[in-house]
């Protein structure tokens, strides 16, 4: 348990989870098996794509998509500076160079279209998008750019399981779950995601060619796998290329499964909690909300507020701190870490407003609203008491 009287993030776990587990100690096979299958089965038809292939993690599903899609030393992959390192770091693993572009502002924390395009060279093989927080970038530009380019997308959807794109126009691919947008996407299970497992990921597509290489990469490049052995349907197998062990266990396929059966009620939860913050802070003089007024269908994975500055930002967190509450920040600007300062571009401007000002606050199912009517007092009081021996000074 944490000490946090209100902690950034908590599962929603019971007699379900209790059960899936049961269920796969019963049945004596821990490995990739007929839980995996099922889970996949499951995922593929509640976002309405051909392929989902279930793995070890979400960076294990970053990893396998720039396998599927071939790229190596030479290639540049555009994507946003405003991301976990995962992406990044994939892209550097598999010999391509990450060239980062800017996001389309603190209240849009999603790839700016234009800046992408500015970025395309012609060693460009792809663009990495990322739906910051569970809110869709602007898929319909984004991917009218890429295909007019001959570019690959690919989804880094981590942050967006069971979110909708709706254009503001209608435009294509309006109505479609992210995840089944571009040619392929990575999602994550992480403990703190809307659908959590510990450890754990997806890849989807709906293009056969990826989905096969995605699966020969994930198991070692082998041909048949171990329970297709156990059940009798092979003896034997080949390896046609060179892979890894990606794949994910039984125990943590049923915690998906059953964590899957809960995402829409979830992400509902999550989003009345989301209003009720922007309620409270939007209308504050020099805040931000990123997302105000996204009209899309929106997983709310985040609860982000962009601050004033990084003092503000400082100040804020210590006094929740104090209180109990914790707090974080999504995310650093990549560029800036040491590791990938060789990669450095020009501008990047509205990313690094963001990093430096942007703080990540409490946000889950089942939290209450006197949590987040305690949290936004709790800054609003610190602010004034701020103010105040300011105007004295």
């Amino acid at each position: 348990m944490s000490d946090w009287r209100i902690p950034l993030s908590d599962l929603d776990y019971g007699a379900d989870e209790e059960a899936a587990v049961a269920r796969v100690l019963k049945s004596r096979w821990l490995s990739m098996g007929p839980e995996v299958q099922a889970f996949e089965r499951e995922f593929s038809m509640a976002l309405g794509v051909k392929h989902a292939i279930a793995v070890a993690n979400g960076t294990a599903a970053l990893h396998l998509s720039s396998l599927a899609l071939g790229f190596g030393p030479g290639d540049e992959v555009v994507q946003p500076a405003i991301n976990f390192v995962a992406a990044a770091n994939t892209t550097v693993a598999v010999g391509a160079t990450p060239v980062f572009a800017d996001i389309v502002g603190v209240d849009e924390p999603t790839l700016d279209p234009e800046d992408f395009e500015r970025q395309i060279t012609p060693r460009t093989k792809a663009v990495i998008v990322m739906h910051y927080g569970g809110y869709l970038c602007r898929m319909s530009e984004i991917l009218e750019i890429a295909r007019r380019r001959g570019l690959a997308v690919i989804e880094d959807a981590c942050h967006a399981v069971g979110a909708r794109y709706l254009d503001p126009q209608g435009r294509p691919p309006h109505g479609q779950m992210a995840g089944s947008l571009g040619d392929i996407a990575a999602f994550s299970f992480f403990s703190n995601k809307n659908l959590a497992v510990g450890e754990g990921g997806i890849v989807t597509t709906n293009r056969d060619d990826l989905a096969e290489r995605v699966r020969l990469y994930r198991s070692h490049g082998m041909t048949t796998l171990t329970w297709d052995r156990h059940k009798g349907h092979a003896s034997s197998y080949e390896v046609a290329l060179h892979g890894f062990n990606y794949r994910l266990d039984e125990l943590r396929a049923a915690l998906g499964r059953a964590q899957l059966e809960k995402l829409a009620k979830n992400n509902a939860l999550r989003m009345r909690h989301v209003s009720a913050y922007r309620r409270h802070l939007q209308s504050w003089p020099g805040w931000a909300v990123p997302f105000a007024n996204y009209r899309g269908d929106g997983a709310y994975h985040l609860m982000v507020v962009v601050l004033p500055d990084e003092d503000v930002r400082a100040r804020g967190a210590a006094a929740l701190r104090e209180a109990g509450i914790q707090t974080s920040m999504h995310y650093p600007c990549i560029p800036d870490f040491e590791a990938f300062r060789r990669f450095q571009v020009s501008g990047l401007e509205r990313s690094r407003s963001f990093a430096t000002r942007a703080m990540t606050l409490p946000l889950f199912p089942h939290m209450l609203p006197s949590h987040v009517e305690a949290i936004c007092s709790r800054l609003q009081a610190n602010e004034t008491t701020c103010h105040a021996h300011g105007s004295q000074r």
